[in-house]
């Protein structure tokens, strides 16, 4: 496959850079809190200056830190704008009231009603998967079917997953319980901590490393991890992202469990309806081309072009859960992981 940073040369023809004169000196601005790379969203922000003359200024960090700083700089924040990943993360600033409604009919009908909030706090820019992956020299599929099966005794001592503090897993065990009830998920998650081939260790990329090094013979990670690595400068991890599969559990009932990244108008936003030019421009066709193409993440809308690898796993069913449970439930979910004993 070609190097993933083969996909940043085509930017310029996926937002349509260097179709307009450059703006010298923006008239306006906005200010965005986020949680992404910069240098990945760079591009998609010079061209929204571009189109507008609107600059974007942009402190970039974790998305923990940023909510905290949001808290303590509280209506004095210069921030206009939140941009950050994970439902859980974006229903922890609305429960700190650090965001305020949106009213667009722009983005009502871009996003769908599922990975938005139903009152206008928050809104999905891309999806993010998280089905199960596994060893194509080891596993045959036909042995995976749903999440909840992770928890047979066929998988003793051969599953790999990060550790409970990973909200990722937090919001997929908040999944589980709107599925499932808080009951059922419990003896689930106990007995999926009784098949771990070793204790939670490191991020999603090392849980697919340790399927492809034998460790263990499944994982639970985010797709664009495994789409990362397939394009990456490293050859080992070329290597290794060739020896894992991805499965699309639960297709026969509500279907696999997705989550967002998505963006917010904070409540202290001076620059109100810049910041919301900004969230509609990152629903554009452009932009959502961007996430397809270059960043390995599905876009949120339907009909959008993607690279070849996301592509190659095919068309799967996604969880239509609302969003906002992810939040809603992720203090139970918490609870429920720690007493399973999911370190």
């Amino acid at each position: 496959m070609k190097p993933f940073k083969s996909f940043f040369t085509l930017i310029p023809a996926l937002l349509g850079l260097g179709m307009t004169p450059a703006i010298s000196q923006a008239a306006e601005e906005v200010n965005l809190y986020s949680a992404r790379m910069e240098s990945l969203i760079k591009p998609l922000l010079d061209q929204f200056t571009q189109d507008t003359g609107i600059k974007v200024n942009v402190v970039s960090g974790k998305a923990d830190e940023l909510l905290q700083r949001l808290k303590l700089e509280g209506r004095n924040s210069p921030a206009d704008m939140l941009l950050t990943t994970d439902a859980g993360r974006l229903h922890r600033a609305l429960e700190a009231e650090l965001l305020q409604t949106v009213s667009s009919d722009i983005l009502n009908e871009r996003v769908p009603s599922s990975y938005r909030d139903p009152e206008g706090h928050w809104y999905g820019l891309s999806l993010r998967a998280r089905p199960i992956m596994y060893a194509v020299d080891r596993v045959n599929p036909e042995q995976l079917s749903t999440y909840e099966q992770l928890a047979s005794d066929e998988w003793d001592n051969k599953i790999c997953i990060r550790s409970s503090s990973n909200i990722y897993n937090q919001s997929l065990v908040a999944s589980m319980i709107a599925a499932d009830g808080e009951d059922t998920t419990q003896a689930w998650a106990e007995n999926l901590v009784a098949n771990f081939a070793r204790p939670p260790q490191g991020g999603d990329r090392d849980q697919i490393k340790a399927v492809a090094a034998g460790q263990c013979d499944i994982a639970v990670a985010n797709t664009y991890y495994l789409a990362g690595m397939h394009y990456s400068q490293d050859e080992s991890e070329r290597q290794a992202a060739e020896k894992v599969a991805v499965f699309w559990p639960n297709q026969a009932d509500r279907g696999t469990h997705i989550n967002i990244s998505g963006a917010a108008v904070t409540a202290a936003a001076k620059n109100r309806d810049n910041a919301i030019k900004l969230l509609e421009f990152l629903t554009s066709d452009a932009a959502q081309r961007w996430y397809g193409m270059v960043n390995g993440e599905y876009p949120v809308r339907e009909g959008i072009e993607m690279n070849d690898t996301l592509a190659s796993w095919g068309e799967f069913k996604s969880d239509d859960l609302n969003m906002r449970q992810l939040g809603e439930l992720n203090a139970t979910a918490l609870r429920l992981m720690d007493k399973a004993g999911w370190r």
